[in-house]
């Protein structure tokens, strides 16, 4: 009988081993048609001219047919819009006028004391250091301005997103429908919500406040959706055992134990809508400070654009320190100290009060004397130039060198890169016989180490670095992203992605998103090369990992118009000077997960095979890295949302990608072409998000983490 059922093991063995091999050469079959489909597509390439040029007059309209609804809307909606705008635009006049009627020492010292209840004596510091310089640079009054629109913007998007998420948990047909639309609102650049806003709305501050809400609202849904779910069933089930109705469960039970998890999403609303306020300064920005930005960065004037955008970012440092102090303090129990902070409370309100009243007779503390305003613009241009002068040359070889050998190579292949003067040969047919042979030696060595899979990977790389994004034929890129997303992640993912690039390839902006591809594909991987080495050393030195979390946090912070300003400053417009700041912006979640990967491997692994006498670098490299690995290619699904984030607003640096499309559609008010663009830009984020996410999970599963 044992005899029996160890043969019977044995068959069953063979059976499994049979249908993998058969599943593998499925695979591998299915990446040799690809191969051969793009061996065909690059030889006919330059006789069939629509293999990389889409006919237009086979272009679907999509763009018209919005504008026509968009303006069909604006002309028999317009009383609804028009009460809307008043609704929101009678708070904000009044929110105007009380932060233009308080004196600035009760502003400031209200927020010092709503940080100190929050955070502590050190954001008490951090708070106060940051409005004097508000206030002594003489950006108080801007400052305010944005923060009046902010005030409003917030709670608009936590009423409606709560209300949106609690409809949602309730009903679950209904989160079947809101969930792809938050996917696609959270994905949709910042700029394509204003194209459609500003011919509804008009150019006035109250639009950059209704955009804002409507842009926030995601982070506020998903989080009251996720609460909701978290809630222990146990707690439920004795909530219905004493009686409660289905809506005292909801307020009593479910409400106050998600509190944590919305008070969380409190703190992304925020960012959320501070960061759009500041974008919606292009369209709708009078005298606020993200005004002040774009226009010293129209006059080319860094100096004071650095100045205004230390305003932005200690604004943003201000408010996510302390939502999210506030939210951490409510997770906890308050004990007696709540006795303490009422009394403290209550004292303040009374100086408050005095000070408000003493400030009606007293010009100091009701307007800071523009006498005592120090503005170190001048000084600051002064060193900007010398900096300018004294290493253009150092300057202009990091950017000829990163240029050519880089990204004009992704961006068009190497036929329209390789130059003399920068790689010392001209193009010609050796270079690329060299090519072919260099990379045949690569894929040689990638089979040897990781199979077919290694090979295909080097054989569409390397064509993509030899042809370029604009120069590979489109049934090419779309059959490899297809079928990557259809073996990493199954047929549905596989549809999604084969229905995304058609619909980029059939509404005419196929160019500009190879275009963004190419930058943004070029940016996230030295993110990712850069932030995973950064994320190592973090994860095995504790003091480099003390050093960089705090500038982690900083970067995170930074809203992202200010990181043009340094970029401008040393680099000028262009398309590298749009690649350092997608790599600045979105290095940040390659250092973290990676460091958060290694460090949350289990210890009893990390143990045994310490006991096995390993060194570090074995237990690194053949243990920590690839049971960390999922993790990390999570973090490399943030690094490309966070990459497509910056490269819309890299557009104001002169690059030509779907971001440029964005804000031309902007200027000229072409809803169509906008939203268009900015579906677009969602559906390269959301086809990375669905891939990489499959592939995490699916190796997750294998490694038995889940």
């Amino acid at each position: 009988m044992a005899e029996c059922n160890r043969v019977d093991a044995r068959m069953c063995n063979v059976r499994t081993t049979k249908n993998d091999m058969t599943r593998i050469d499925l695979r591998l079959a299915a990446w040799l048609g690809v191969l051969a489909l793009s061996v065909a597509s690059f030889g006919l390439r330059e006789d069939v001219k629509w293999l990389t040029q889409w006919p237009r007059k086979l272009s679907i309209p999509v763009g018209d047919w919005i504008d026509v609804t968009v303006d069909w809307m604006a002309e028999h909606l317009s009383g609804l819009f028009a009460a809307i705008a008043w609704t929101v635009d009678q708070p904000l006049l009044g929110m105007r006028v009380v932060f233009a009627w308080l004196p600035w020492p009760v502003l400031i010292g209200a927020i010092v004391l709503l940080a100190y209840y929050c955070g502590g004596w050190r954001l008490a510091l951090l708070s106060l250091m940051s409005l004097l310089y508000m206030v002594v640079v003489g950006y108080w009054e801007p400052a305010m301005l944005t923060l009046s629109m902010v005030a409003i913007a917030v709670p608009l998007s936590v009423i409606i997103g709560l209300l949106l998420g609690i409809i949602s948990y309730s009903y679950r047909p209904v989160w079947r429908v809101v969930e792809p639309i938050l996917d696609v609102m959270q994905a949709m650049p910042a700029f394509a919500y204003l194209v459609p806003m500003l011919l509804w709305f008009g150019l006035t501050p109250m639009l950059a406040v209704l955009t804002s809400a409507i842009y926030a609202i995601p982070p506020m849904t998903r989080t009251v959706v996720l609460g909701f779910s978290r809630v222990p069933v146990e707690a439920v089930e004795a909530a219905v055992m004493s009686g409660s109705t289905r809506a005292q469960i909801l307020w009593w039970v479910r409400f106050p134990m998600s509190m944590p998890t919305m008070l969380l999403g409190l703190n992304q609303t925020i960012m959320a809508a501070f960061a759009l306020v500041v974008f919606a300064s292009i369209v709708g920005g009078k005298a606020d400070i993200g005004y002040e930005v774009l226009l010293h960065l129209r006059k080319s004037q860094f100096g004071e654009a650095l100045l205004s955008g230390i305003v932005i970012t200690l604004f943003a440092i201000l408010a996510d320190r302390i939502s999210r102090g506030y939210a951490q303090r409510r997770s906890i129990s308050l004990g007696r100290r709540g006795q303490g902070y009422r009394k403290q409370l209550v004292i303040a309100v009374i100086v408050a009060i005095a000070l408000t009243v003493i400030a009606q007779f007293v010009p100091l503390l009701r307007v800071y004397p523009e006498a005592w305003v120090v503005y170190p613009a001048d000084a600051l241009n002064d060193a900007v130039r010398w900096f300018t002068i004294e290493f253009f040359e150092v300057t202009k070889w990091i950017k000829q060198k990163a240029l050519f050998f880089m990204l004009f190579p992704v961006r068009g292949g190497l036929e329209h890169s390789v130059r003399p003067h920068v790689w010392g040969i001209e193009f010609s047919s050796t270079v690329t016989w060299v090519y072919v042979g260099l990379m045949a030696v690569l894929i040689a060595a990638a089979t040897r180490s990781w199979g077919w899979r290694g090979a295909m990977t080097v054989i569409f790389l390397g064509g993509l670095y030899y042809y370029g994004t604009t120069g590979t034929p489109w049934p090419v890129f779309i059959a490899v992203v297809t079928l990557l997303a259809w073996q990493v992640g199954g047929w549905r993912i596989g549809v999604f992605s084969l229905l995304g690039w058609s619909f980029m390839l059939l509404t005419g902006i196929w160019e500009p998103a190879m275009l963004s591809v190419y930058l943004c594909g070029a940016a996230v991987l030295v993110c990712f090369l850069l932030g995973t080495t950064l994320g190592i050393f973090a994860a095995v030195d504790d003091r480099f990992s003390a050093i960089i979390r705090p500038i982690n946090d900083t970067l995170q912070t930074i809203p992202l118009f200010v990181f043009l300003i340094p970029v401008l400053m040393v680099f000028l417009h262009g398309d590298f000077s749009a690649f350092v700041a997608i790599i600045m912006y979105a290095i940040v979640p390659a250092i973290r997960y990676t460091e958060h990967g290694i460090r949350n491997v289990p210890p009893e692994i990390v143990e045994a095979a310490r006991s096995f006498g390993t060194t570090r670098a074995q237990r690194l490299f053949q243990v920590e890295l690839p049971l960390a690995l999922p993790e990390i290619m999570l973090g490399l699904n943030q690094v490309v949302v966070f990459a497509l984030a910056m490269l819309i607003v890299s557009s104001l640096l002169g690059t030509h990608d779907l971001g440029q499309k964005i804000y031309e559609a902007l200027t000229r008010v072409e809803t169509g072409k906008g939203l268009v663009a900015g579906f677009g830009i969602a559906l390269v984020a959301m086809i990375a998000d669905r891939i990489i996410q499959a592939w995490a999970t699916r190796r997750k599963q294998e490694l038995g983490l889940t």
